[in-house]
């Protein structure tokens, strides 16, 4: 049976860890900006920093809105960071975030899929695979 370890701070998105390279992070509700995606990529570039190459799992909470801006900055990590990341599975409703998961698999050579929130379970199952 695995374990998850979960963390959470005011700065940051909530946190959890399937395994030492296999990592997850809760986007909560409220805006989803520039500044709240620094904090994100911040805590994503520590556990590169740790372990040099992660599977990311991204679940999006009932976040009210992501802002342009936020959602470059998280483009332009990954595009920096391909070669860091193995699997990445976002974990979403909404149809857009799909989309942009359909995109990033033409644009950045990472394995990028995305699952709708009822499908959470095989999202952490296909991650830790």
């Amino acid at each position: 049976m695995r374990t998850f370890k979960y963390q959470s701070t005011p700065a940051m998105s909530p946190s959890f860890s399937f395994s030492e390279k296999t990592v997850g992070f809760l986007i909560e509700d409220g805006v989803f900006n520039k500044k709240r995606a620094a904090s994100l990529i911040a805590e994503i570039e520590k556990k590169i920093e740790r372990f040099g190459s992660i599977n990311l799992y991204l679940e999006d909470q009932g976040v009210e809105r992501f802002t342009l801006p936020a959602i470059s900055e998280h483009l332009l990590f990954k595009y920096e960071h391909k070669e860091n990341l193995g699997k990445v599975a976002l974990v979403s409703d909404r149809k857009w975030i799909h989309a942009c998961a359909s995109i990033e698999k033409l644009l950045l050579p990472i394995n990028v899929k995305s699952f709708a929130v009822e499908k959470r379970m095989e999202a952490m199952k296909w991650i830790m695979e």
